[in-house]
């Protein structure tokens, strides 16, 4: 595989951002706004975002069954803050009408680390990458996981004060998700991850 498309769902979020960094990476990124888009692609990313808009959005754009079919049968698929939602299995603190693609045998907690106002950055141990591991994080109203079976790689935690490590980073098979956002800090490993998910290269340790 040369140049692996990648589609980046383009309903709301930071889509651009994700483009330019899977560009960067050596895949080609393409906007994923309808059904037909979704025809030929080699991967899928889900932006950040609001994961209430992102969910209405794709149900009112016809999108939101043929995702789900799509990652259920085998599509690697990257998903970021809003995304992260996006692939779990189960939402907690979400609206009542909301829908997931899922994906991912997780349980995600919606703005888990507060509002806009919370946004953080930290540095994170996360495993899967090259190089160095350490890696900075932004957090910008992130969900994290709390609970996840037994299938689910937990790639990464971020600590809370006064409570234990959340898990923020986690694969399961070919499907990544993160509570963060790599495309913000021009660290693109995160992204270069998930170009080696797509084209079939074994897992680091």
């Amino acid at each position: 595989m040369s140049a692996p498309v990648v589609g980046v769902l383009a309903l709301q979020g930071d889509v651009r951002e994700h483009m330019a960094a899977l560009e960067r990476v050596g895949a080609r990124g393409v906007p994923v706004r309808r059904p037909v888009e979704l025809a030929g692609l080699d991967g899928l990313v889900l932006p950040g975002g609001e994961s209430t808009a992102m969910s209405k959005l794709a149900v009112a754009f016809d999108l939101l069954e043929p995702l789900r079919e799509q990652v259920h049968s085998g599509l690697p698929a990257y998903g970021s803050c809003a995304g992260m939602i996006m692939l779990a299995d189960r939402v907690l603190d979400g609206h009542p009408d909301q829908r997931t693609v899922g994906g991912i045998d997780m349980t995600v907690r919606r703005n888990a680390f507060g509002r806009q106002v919370d946004s953080f950055e930290a540095d994170l141990e996360c495993a899967g990458l090259d190089g160095d591991r350490l890696l900075h994080a932004v957090f910008i109203r992130a969900p994290w996981v709390e609970s996840v079976g037994d299938r689910v790689r937990v790639l990464a935690a971020a600590p809370v004060t006064g409570a234990a490590d959340r898990i923020v980073a986690v694969r399961q098979g070919a499907l990544l998700a993160t509570s963060f956002h790599p495309e913000l800090t021009g660290d693109d490993r995160v992204h270069a991850y998930f170009v080696q998910i797509v084209r079939g290269v074994p897992d680091l340790p």
